[in-house]
This record gives C-alpha cells, sequence and structure tokens, in this order.
C-alpha cells in the first residue's frame, strides 16, 4: 500500500477540527495510554469497557477511566452461546458513542456493538496487514524473519482481522529484536499517536477505507506453551527466529536433563565456535556448549546461537552460563538501610499484589497474579523510591520469589554485580569560568592506564608555554595490547554480534553526550591545540558532533547489490554482494583539528563496524582522552575504542606495519604518509592518506572585491593558518593586485592576538614551539629568495607562541615558499597577467600537491571552465573553507588518496564480498 504517506498527513493539518463521543472497548497499558491521549486532543470518552479485575487488581485502562470519572464497566464477556447478551449490548448503547475505538482487546464483540456507533469501530492490529492476522501477530513476524514490521489500524467487520484499512505504519526488524523491543521502539509509542490520528481523521470526515488485498493474507494461530517446542533441524536463522518470537510468552522449549527448560535472550553468534562444556540437548543433532557468554546451540548449517537465559520448570531463571553452576548463594546480612529498602519493596509488591495477604519470602511474584505491565510497575516505584537502584526487567524473571528478589536487589545496591568502574585519574583545572577534568593515561580495552614502560611526557599551552598534563607515552607493548582488545572486540565481543541500528544508537549517544560536553571539550581543546575558544566551539567540537550523527545514520543503510550475470543454462545464478567491516582500524591524526579530526575517521570506521586503535598527535592527545571517557559513557562495549598518546616514530610506525591491523587512516605530513605505504605493505593494509597541500586560489578582477578579500583572508588564516586545506598560494589578477593588498594589510591591522580563551580574540597561537621555529624561517626563507613581505613574518613579543599574520607580495614560481606549504599565518600573493586563464591555471597546478583550491569571479562560466581544470579533491567557488558532513573531503596526487566525510568515507572502512548461488 502507499500508506505510509498517511503519516504525513497531520503536519499538513494545522489541527483537526471536530471532536468525537467514543466507547473504548479493551484493556492494558496501551489502551490507558490511548484514552488519556484521546481525552488530552478533546473526545469525550462517554464509556470505557473493560475486563473484570483479576485476582483484585483492576485494569489499567479501567484505572485511569474511574479516576476521571468516567463511566466504566467490566463485563466477563458479551455472548453467550455464540450470540449477544441483550443486557451488555443494551447498557453499551447507553451510552451513545459516535466511534467505538479499540486498542487493544481480548474479548468477543458482536456485531450489534461494533456497527452500532454512526462511524462503526476502529481496532489497532500489531502487524502489516493482511499479513499476520490473529492473535500472535508480532511473534510470527519474528518467528517468521520478517523484515519489517509494524502495524494497521482497520475498520471492524465481521471477518477476523479483514476490515478496509485507515492507516498503517511500519519498521525496521533488527536481527536480534525480540517481541518487546519491536513493542516498546515502535508499536507501542506510534501505535498510541496513530490511533489518536485516525481518531481525528475520522472526525473530520478525512479516514480512508481501503480493502485489503487477498495476495499475502496469512492467518496463524495462537502461540501455545505445547507447540512452542524448538524443533533443530533448521538452520540457526531459524532456531534463533523461533527462540526470540516466543520470547517472552509462551517461551520457546526443549528437554533437557529430562526436564522441560525455556529458552530467552537469543542473538546470532557470527564468530569462531567458542571454548565450553558440552550440554546434551534432546533432538539436536549436536550438543549445545555452556560458555561464559550463554549456551550456544547449532543450526543444521553449523551457524551458531547464543541464549543468555534459561528457565526451569519450577520457574526459576538463571543465566545459561551458570547452568552447571552447584555454589548455592549465601544470603546477605543487610544493614539497616537494606533492610529498610527491603521493608519498602515488601509494600511494593503488597501493593501490586492485593489479593496476597501477606508478603512472605516464598511468595512469587508472577503465580500471585502479577502480568509483564506489573513488572514495569514494581520497577517504576521502586526507582522513585531508590533511584541508585537500577533493574531492569530481566531481573524480575530471574528472580520471581520476593527473598531471592530482594538478595538479587541489595546485590545490584551495592554494585556487586556490576562490572569493575571505569577508573578515570584528572589532571583538572579551573580555566575559561569552568572546572577541565581531562584523562591522561591510555585507554585500552575499555580502561585507563599507564603506559607499561611508564613513561610520559608533558603537553604543553601554547597560550603561555605552561605544562597542562604529563601525559602517558604508549609503548610497543602498549599497542600491542591495544590491537589484541581491537581484534577481541571485533571477533568475539559484543560489538561484533550487535546489529546495525544499536551500533547507531551508541554513536547518537555518543554524540549526545560530546555536545552535553561541548564547552569543556572546547576549552580542552583551545588550551591544548591554541585554537580560539569560539572557533573550537563551533568547528572543532561542533563539525565533530555533527560528523558523529550523520555517520550514525548511516549504519543500518550500508548495503550491498544484485547483479545480473549470464546463467549456465539449464541452472539459474543469483549473484549479490555484501558490505562488510575490515577488522581493526589504526588511526593517525594530526594536530591541527584534534577532535575533528578523529571524529571525521573514527565515526566512519565506527559505523561501518570496526574496531579502532587511534593515536593522537603527541603535542595534542587531550581531546582524543576526554572522547575515549565519554565513549566509555555511552556504553561503548571494551576493546572498541582505544587510544594511544605518544610518538608518531613509535606507535604510528608500529601501528601501520601491525600483522593484526587492517586498515590504516592518516592525516599528516606527505613524508609520513608514503613511509606509513611502506609499513602497511607488511600484510598489503588498506590505507587512505589526508596529506600536505599548497592549494591555490586564483581571485579575478571581475570579482565582488570585499567578499574576496573577506575570504581570502580566511583562506588563509582560518585556525591561525594551521588548516591542511589552507590556501597556500593566492594569485590575484594584475589590475586589482594592489588594491587587494592594501585592503588585506587594513584588516590584518584589526584583528585581535592575543589569548583565545578571549571571546574577542581573532588569532590565537600557532600549535607548538617547534612549529612557530619553522614558520619564522620560511618567513626567512622567503625574504631572502627576493619576495617582498609586505606585513608580519615575527613573532609577537608576548608568552607563548604567537606569530604575526603575515603577507608576501612579488612571489616568483621558483622560490621555495611559492612551492612549499607554510601551515601557519602565511599570505603568499603573486600576480597573474589580465585576462590570462589558462596561464594561472598552468601556474595553479604546476605543483605535485591537490587538496584543495579557489577561484572568485562573477563569471560563471569561467568558474566552471577553472573549476575542471584545477587538480585538486576540492574547488571552492566564491567560498572557502566549506566543508560539509555529507560531502568527501580528500586530495589527488602527494595531497593523498581516499575520503573522508560523506558515503564514501564508509567505503573507505568496508570490504565488498560478492556471493554467487546456484540454484
Amino acid at each position: 500500500f502507499a500508506l505510509w504517506n498517511m503519516g504525513l498527513f497531520h503536519s499538513f493539518c494545522q489541527a483537526y477540527q471536530h471532536k468525537l463521543k467514543l466507547a473504548l472497548i479493551g484493556q492494558s497499558i496501551f489502551g490507558q495510554e490511548v484514552y488519556n491521549k484521546l481525552r488530552k486532543e478533546g473526545h469525550k470518552v462517554v464509556g470505557v469497557f473493560t475486563v473484570p479485575d483479576k485476582n483484585g487488581q483492576a485494569d489499567p485502562l479501567a484505572l485511569a477511566a474511574e479516576k476521571d470519572g468516567t463511566p466504566v464497566f467490566k463485563f466477563p464477556r458479551w455472548r453467550a452461546k455464540g450470540k449477544p447478551i441483550q443486557e451488555v449490548v443494551e447498557v453499551y448503547k447507553s451510552v451513545g458513542a459516535e466511534l467505538n475505538v479499540l486498542p487493544f482487546c481480548t474479548q468477543f464483540i458482536p456485531m450489534d456493538v461494533i456497527d452500532c456507533p454512526k462511524h462503526g469501530s476502529i481496532i489497532y492490529h500489531p502487524s502489516i496487514l493482511p499479513r499476520h492476522r490473529g492473535a500472535s501477530a508480532i511473534n510470527w513476524t519474528l518467528i517468521q524473519g520478517d523484515k519489517k514490521a509494524g502495524f494497521t489500524i482497520f475498520w471492524a467487520d465481521d471477518g477476523l482481522d479483514t476490515g478496509p484499512i485507515l492507516l498503517q505504519r511500519e519498521c525496521d526488524v533488527g536481527q536480534n529484536d525480540t517481541v518487546d523491543d519491536l513493542y516498546n521502539r515502535f508499536l507501542f509509542p506510534e501505535g498510541i499517536k496513530a490511533m489518536v490520528e485516525a481518531v481525528d481523521l475520522i472526525a473530520d470526515g478525512k479516514a480512508p477505507r481501503i480493502p485489503q488485498p487477498t495476495e499475502g493474507a496469512t492467518y496463524e494461530g495462537i502461540q501455545k506453551k505445547e507447540n512452542a517446542e524448538i524443533s533443530w533441524d533448521q538452520p540457526a536463522a531459524d532456531l534463533h527466529n523461533w527462540i526470540r518470537g516466543h520470547d517472552k510468552v509462551p517461551g520457546a522449549w526443549a528437554t533437557i536433563d529430562g526436564q522441560v527448560v525455556t529458552f530467552y535472550g537469543s542473538s546470532l553468534l557470527d564468530a569462531s565456535v567458542p571454548a565450553g562444556q558440552e550440554l546434551a540437548i534432546q533432538g539436536a543433532s549436536r550438543p549445545g556448549l555452556i560458555t561464559k557468554n550463554g549456551l550456544v546451540v547449532f543450526g543444521n548449517d553449523g551457524k551458531m546461537v547464543l541464549v543468555r537465559n534459561l528457565q526451569f520448570e519450577n520457574g526459576k531463571m538463571i543465566p545459561a552460563s551458570k547452568y552447571f553452576s552447584t555454589d548455592e548463594t549465601t544470603a546477605l546480612e543487610l544493614t539497616e538501610q537494606e533492610k529498610k529498602m527491603a521493608e519498602d519493596i515488601r509494600n511494593i509488591w503488597k501493593g501490586i499484589l492485593s489479593n496476597v495477604a501477606v508478603i512472605e519470602d516464598s511468595t512469587d511474584f508472577f503465580k500471585s497474579g502479577a502480568s509483564s505491565m506489573h513488572v514495569v510497575r514494581m520497577l517504576e516505584e521502586i526507582k522513585q523510591k531508590y533511584n541508585r537502584l537500577q533493574l531492569q526487567n530481566e531481573d524480575v524473571y530471574m528472580a520471581t520469589k520476593f527473598a531471592d528478589f530482594i538478595q538479587m536487589a541489595v546485590r545490584k545496591f551495592r554494585g556487586e554485580d556490576k562490572e569493575e568502574e571505569l577508573v578515570i585519574n584528572y589532571v583538572s583545572k579551573n580555566v575559561n569560568n569552568m572546572t577541565v577534568n581531562m584523562p591522561y593515561q591510555c585507554f585500552i580495552n575499555g580502561q585507563f592506564i599507564n603506559a607499561e614502560d611508564g613513561k610520559t611526557y608533558d603537553t604543553i599551552n601554547p597560550a603561555d608555554g605552561s605544562v597542562i598534563a604529563s601525559v602517558s607515552s604508549a609503548s610497543l607493548a602498549d599497542v600491542d595490547k591495544a590491537v589484541a582488545a581491537a581484534k577481541e572486540a571485533f571477533e568475539n565481543g559484543e560489538w561484533g554480534r550487535m546489529n546495525a541500528r544499536e551500533r547507531g544508537r551508541l554513536m547518537y549517544r555518543l554524540a549526545d553526550l560530546m555536545e552535553e560536553h561541548q564547552e569543556e571539550l572546547a576549552t580542552i581543546e583551545s588550551i591544548d591545540s591554541g585554537a580560539v575558544y569560539t572557533l573550537a566551539l563551533k568547528t572543532h567540537v561542533g563539525m565533530s558532533v555533527q560528523t558523529f550523527r550523520y555517520f550514525a545514520g548511516w549504519c543500518d543503510k550500508i548495503q550491498g547489490a544484485t547483479i545480473p550475470i549470464n546463467q549456465a543454462r539449464p541452472n539459474h545464478n543469483l549473484t549479490f554482494t555484501k558490505k562488510e567491516p575490515i577488522g581493526v582500524c589504526a588511526i593517525v591524526i594530526p594536530w591541527n583539528y584534534p577532535l575533528m579530526m578523529l571524529a571525521w575517521k573514527s565515526a566512519a570506521c565506527l559505523a561501518a563496524g570496526n574496531t579502532l586503535v587511534l593515536k593522537p598527535a603527541q603535542v595534542t592527545p587531550l581531546t582524543s582522552l576526554k572522547f575515549a571517557e565519554l565513549s566509555a559513557k555511552a556504553g561503548f562495549p571494551k576493546g572498541v575504542i582505544n587510544i594511544l598518546p605518544g610518538s608518531g616514530g613509535l606507535v604510528g610506525q608500529h601501528l601501520s606495519e601491525h600483522s593484526d591491523v587492517r586498515k590504516v587512516g592518516f592525516t599528516g605530513s606527505t613524508p609520513t604518509g608514503k613511509q606509513i605505504m611502506k609499513s602497511a605493505a607488511t600484510n598489503l593494509k588498506k590505507v587512505s592518506l589526508e596529506l600536505g597541500g599548497k592549494s591555490p586560489l586564483i581571485i579575478f578582477s571581475d570579482c565582488e572585491l570585499d567578499r574576496a578579500v573577506k575570504m581570502g583572508m580566511g583562506a588563509v588564516y582560518f585556525n591561525k593558518g594551521e588548516n591542511c586545506i589552507a590556501a597556500g598560494r593566492l594569485f590575484v589578477e594584475e589590475s586589482i593586485h594592489d588594491e587587494f593588498v592594501r585592503k588585506v594589510v587594513e584588516e590584518i591591522k584589526k584583528m585581535k592576538i592575543g589569548d583565545p580563551l578571549d571571546r574577542s580574540t581573532d588569532h590565537g597561537p600557532q600549535n607548538h614551539k617547534a612549529h612557530l621555529e619553522k614558520l619564522l624561517q620560511y618567513c626567512e626563507t622567503g625574504v631572502k629568495e627576493g619576495a617582498t613581505l609586505v606585513y608580519g613574518g615575527r613573532q609577537v613579543c608576548r608568552p607563548g607562541f604567537f606569530m604575526e599574520p603575515t603577507v608576501f607580495t612579488d612571489v616568483e614560481d621558483h622560490m621555495y615558499i611559492a612551492q612549499e606549504e607554510s601551515f601557519g599565518p602565511v599570505m603568499v600573493i603573486s600576480k597573474f597577467k589580465n585576462g590570462d586563464v589558462d596561464g594561472v591555471l598552468r601556474r595553479a597546478n604546476t605543483t605535485e600537491y591537490g587538496l584543495a583550491s579557489g577561484v572568485f569571479t562573477k563569471d560563471i562560466s569561467k568558474a566552471l571552465y577553472i573549476s575542471e581544470k584545477l587538480e585538486a579533491g576540492t574547488v571552492f567557488i566564491n567560498t572557502y573553507n566549506k566543508t560539509d558532513v555529507a560531502a568527501p573531503f580528500g586530495g589527488f596526487k602527494q595531497s593523498g588518496f581516499g575520503k573522508d566525510l560523506g558515503e564514501e568515507a564508509l567505503h573507505e572502512y568496508l570490504r565488498t564480498k560478492a556471493i554467487t548461488v546456484e540454484y
């Protein structure tokens, strides 16, 4: 159907105008939420018809309606011997409803009631009708391995889920999604909104009635325990679908050691067979394995499924990894505070299990009448009283008896069940009106640790030359540990099994944390690299956040292709490709944009499903280490992200030649890039390089001169000239040359040079002392060769590594400063003859670099001609420095190969596998 677009209808309407009198027929928290939202929308609920109280417990829909004073009717049934009970029907008719709304209803409602209101009745069904008609629709969506799930709101008729469709919504099904995942993520929240929208559409006379097609229609019966036994003679994917399709109700089961054991929490396991103790399972041709992560079972294709939890006939649920464990847990001695907590939880149980006179240690939560909706209520009530006690639904199923539940809750309250918490040693500084906390150790396998040999080095604040922190200097042994951790996480860890959408969720969470800490990150970036704070906030950090969000969105959109090939008659073939992660990636980044360069490479790397070992520049390690802290807080599994500060010649070299590293992504100098290529040849790693540049900027006399001056200065002085795409050489047409130079110098004199944390500062310090000295030598060379130093060329007389913005003119093509990159605030200007388009193009291309370029002219034909002829990976027309996360970035010639950003960046971290099937 083309019904997905119905979801856009609401956004095109300012507001629905008409309101209806409604009868709600059904039950559950879902029904309660639909009821609340309909009333909030302004509709009048004239009656709620729900089920009788169970074990003294009223249904949530009844509770909400009774609280509001809405008439509530609790009929045990609507029909007797197949005929409507007239007394019940008359009570229903007395409320005068104009529309029946059935959000979730387990009772059979007679057609006398369905057809009675003016607008009839609408029903919510959790499948994309006509597929999966019947009461177990969500289960069958998973059991049959559907790639799409969803729901339908349809007009009730006398068939079983066969009425005309009003609207539908769909969502993707993740590889390891359970019924609870689909319900909580999509079917519940989106279903509530859609029910309200459906009523609004009916009220305004705009609701469609689209007949259900017969093609594709299926009906499956209610899944019950007796028909949920696992059949072992099928592929692992089908076993997994069967288990997750029955999780939590009714529960897929098998016979083990003579008793029925129910399986919960399955996922496909794509790895080598793990070590474990064999477990015979009745009907399975191959025994399962009890491993440290759970029970591994095998399909008839040899592939594996991991099962996390097992439940025995007596109702006890255990982690599958503990199947052979015989140790009985010793009862805990409770403190006075814990005794009070236990009593509070007892009272919460009493409030839910009102039919139970006394909550004893042996009281079983579920056998006393509680259901899954009561699990949510209980955990929320506990959370209100004890916010520090974080419990999950799974915990209740694992400890259903009160005494067991209290023991489990106390252990969690004490933190005994947790993995070792992340321990972070900080260097803290009060700066920029805040306290910044900076990790300073290597980050390996989810822990901050000292370098194995204990070596450290000082990282310096370029604004005043002071020491910020003493940082661990990683050794060769640390590189080996980090690579091993990344390899283990990729091949055997949670990351390698994680579905793409969950990977995206982690990346979104990390981006959110980066945004929450943006002021702290920008402050650290400023004091460690010399970046002006306002630029660090907007660009260094701001674009890093955007980059992670952009690539998070790509995680579940990486696709292969089907390929038509010649058929070998009489056989048929299907050929398709898969895009797969490469494995362990080494990422080596420069010092000019420490956090942003990290984001540009690592976001694409992670989105593709790889693990990484990242070496920040030796002089700017601090935002990378802060990023490591935030990645751990975001929930990235151990070993996925590893950060090694230290020497490029030691750490970077060892990473580039390491046999377990499958990809190197590098940004830095061309000579270092060439060395990395040689080292990568040891195991023929995939390599992408973003290297040096000498980007030409051509300014024609027909440009908007003031704009060209402003943008030209940005092209050179942005980020103190420490910018890989900085305009290394400006070619200015002769007729405007002198005026252009005069205006540039006037603007330079207005620039404020000073403290990068001062919001009014335009120009901060160079990154480190050695670089400043190199720039001063560069300027001396220019003067010696005969170029005219118009402005600057000197160190600023103040503490720190400040240099004056510099302008050279009369620069001839053979000069050193015309050929080599300064990587600093040095504008190198050459004239070209009026109208000599091809001549200036030849000069612009006479360089071994090809990272970026630019042109300023009002003549669009000329601009496009030049953009075709310039040998550079990026061409800016009447702008400069305009990069975006969606646009590919990378160079030609000795500026490297491969792309950062955009879809193309993903392919740098993927490999393509071709698969051909004959059938």
